[in-house]
């Protein structure tokens, strides 16, 4: 258990913490806000090869879903071999059905250090030991977005959290509307359907609750989190739509 604490502080913790210090240092006019939506867009940019292959992963799956359907009513009552079938077809369609997934486990983690770095900056706590060398000490922190509004203050973090659930529903309504399947013969309804059109208002309820729950600086981080993705996205519709 201590290697684990100790690889996440040393691998997540202290790294996201430092390049934090570092943007309010020098590229966000010690203003903690505008060091959030960097430090956003910089892991984002980190991501993005990960991102498109996860999206990309994702449709490919909906696409198959018809011939994933024909190959489960054909062997219908051997398990296994509708198993084999299933996998058979993944390899020769060149579809990874677990891609998708490795960015969800790699963004929880990170989600979670960020929130202790917020934590530990908006809670002025020393800064000793957690610094690099070659990263200076800001001593008082401005918790502040554009100068203006404090990340304490409960209606911007309100607004926060609502733009949070609006971002969320319409990543969720492009990310749904991009990987539906394609109807299968008789226009048979299946779970998944189901599940997406739940998605669609669960999360986005989650987003916001979460921002209200766990502040600005978490919402400032969904929200911009949310508009890139949301781009990417249609970044993966368009060159979809063109091939």
């Amino acid at each position: 258990m201590n290697f684990i604490i100790q690889f996440f502080y040393t691998i997540l913790y202290q790294p996201l913490f430092n390049g934090l210090i570092l943007l309010y240092n020098y590229f966000s006019w010690h203003d903690l806000g505008i060091a959030v939506v960097l430090l956003t867009l910089i892991i984002k940019l980190l991501l993005h090869p990960l991102t498109i292959k996860g999206l990309r992963s994702q449709k490919a799956m909906a696409d198959l879903q018809p011939k994933i359907k024909e190959l489960q009513a054909k062997y219908k009552t051997e398990p296994q071999k509708q198993n084999q079938a299933v996998m058979e077809l993944y390899k020769t369609e060149k579809v990874n059905p677990f891609s998708g997934c490795l960015l969800l486990l790699l963004q929880l983690p990170i989600l979670i250090a960020l929130y202790q770095v917020f934590l530990k900056v908006l809670n002025k706590g020393s800064l000793d030991g957690i610094l690099y060398k070659f990263v200076n000490n800001p001593g008082q922190v401005n918790t502040t977005f554009f100068w203006i509004v404090g990340l304490n203050n409960k209606i911007f973090i309100g607004i926060l959290a609502v733009l949070a659930g609006l971002a969320q529903y319409w990543q969720t309504r492009i990310s749904s509307a991009t990987t539906q399947p394609q109807k299968v013969a008789g226009g048979q309804k299946d779970f998944s359907n189901l599940m997406q059109k739940q998605m669609l208002y669960f999360f986005p309820v989650l987003g916001a609750i979460v921002v209200w729950q766990f502040g600005a600086v978490i919402g400032l981080y969904w929200v911009f989190n949310s508009i890139i993705s949301i781009i990417e996205q249609m970044i993966i519709n368009k060159k979809t739509k063109n091939i």
